[in-house]
């Protein structure tokens, strides 16, 4: 797909682009993350120098009745002229006559912003009709917006039917997480160390069993690693656990075995009394956490442990911390990693970093440039790591 994108000319057409502009916003409406809309910066820039015009469409927040102030695109206007160093218009509707209108009266070199798709409930039910009304402000759609392309939404999935197949196509961004989701689960060098993280089982247990067909290692962290330690007869105090998920933990290490796939769980954690970045903390083997004490890292060993697993690998998949990185004293185990990651990445490997906050720690701790590809796709990425269909990629590729 990656060609049709880059060989298209857009000479002369409108390109109708959903793209992820679902920014953080602070009280004053001050943009406080704009990682998303640079990402797909270029891919309006290659329609531009082709001589093609730009209409901008995406959500923005989760709008509960309709047009509300709060959730306006307006207020991305005047980053986004920045960003492209020219002057962007807006239309006060998606779909209404002024963007009716505006859309119409575009010339080539400039860009439409529309108003957030959201305001119309139609959008995340997909509504057919909806979509078509969309689909005839441009004469070319790209979906950019991999952040939602596990929506059926009508601007993600639905719209792609009223495009002939070489009118609809990915853009840069699309294509760039498409392609790193593909190396990875279709494509990985040996040994392939996956790096689990995050506070449930249940949360992954999709993403753990479709790599159990892939992947020679798998590193399990953070909060979920606790309902292993206590399947196994572990005791682990005051630490986060999900009972209910026991028997399935023991059956992911039985599976584990079964296919030849390592499993790697800490031996030792950081544990503390509260859960707090002040109350004093000590290193303890992780089967053994005494009662009314909490586990909120990984240990001195564990890391050590970890990094030469993660330095010997040759294609790296990083999802989720390994502890409450967010708190100064407990940030060790999840920077370890990442060090990790960057130095087998130095060495040649691919590495893909996905998930809210594993890319929130690659971002904190400067790695950002260290490792192959950094995936803002958040769910879309777990999905896709699930092994399911995505509706926004299907609607083009299929």
């Amino acid at each position: 797909m990656m060609s049709q994108f880059s060989s298209h000319s857009f000479a002369g057409q409108k390109a109708l682009i959903r793209v992820d502009f679902n920014v953080p916003l602070d009280d004053a409406y001050n943009i406080t993350d704009d990682t998303r809309m640079r990402a797909t910066i270029p891919t309006i820039q290659k329609i531009i120098k082709n001589g093609g015009s730009v209409i901008l469409m995406s959500h923005l927040g989760r709008p509960k009745y309709g047009p509300t102030p709060k959730y306006s695109l307006i207020h991305i206007v005047g980053h986004l002229s920045k960003l492209l160093s020219l002057e962007v218009q807006f239309a006060n509707d998606c779909i209404g006559e002024e963007a009716v209108n505006k859309a119409a009266a575009l010339q080539p070199g400039q860009v439409l912003l529309l108003e957030n798709l959201r305001f119309y409930k139609e959008e995340e039910k997909g509504d057919e009709a909806f979509a078509q009304k969309l689909s005839k402000l441009g004469d070319v759609y790209v979906n950019d917006a991999f952040g939602t392309a596990h929506r059926a939404h009508a601007s993600t999935a639905v719209i792609a039917k009223f495009f002939a197949p070489g009118s609809k196509m990915f853009g840069l961004v699309m294509n760039a997480e498409v392609a790193s989701a593909e190396k990875v689960l279709h494509g990985s060098e040996k040994p392939f160390t996956a790096i689990i993280g995050g506070a449930k089982v249940s949360d992954k247990i999709l993403i753990i069993e479709n790599l159990l067909d892939r992947a020679t290692d798998i590193i399990i962290g953070g909060g979920m690693a606790y309902t292993f330690f206590k399947a196994q007869g572990g005791t682990i105090g005051t630490s986060i656990c999900e009972d209910d998920r026991m028997p399935l933990a023991l059956e992911i290490l039985a599976k584990a075995k079964a296919k030849g796939v390592n499993i790697h769980l800490p031996v030792d954690n950081i544990i503390t009394t509260e859960f707090s970045n002040t109350t004093a903390r000590k290193n303890c083997e992780s089967m053994s956490i005494p009662d009314g004490w909490m586990g909120l890292d990984i240990g001195e060993a564990t890391r050590a442990k970890f990094a030469a697993v993660i330095e010997s690998s040759k294609t790296i998949l990083w999802n989720g911390p390994m502890g409450v990185f967010e708190m100064e004293n407990y940030q060790a185990g999840t920077k370890a990693v990442a060090v990790a990651v960057a130095a087998a990445t130095a060495k040649g490997a691919f590495s893909l970093v996905g998930g809210g906050d594993s890319v929130a720690a690659v971002n904190i701790f400067g790695f950002t440039d260290k490792v192959s590809y950094v995936s803002t796709g958040g769910g879309a990425m777990l999905e896709y790591f699930e092994g399911k269909v995505l509706p926004g990629i299907a609607a083009i590729t299929a």
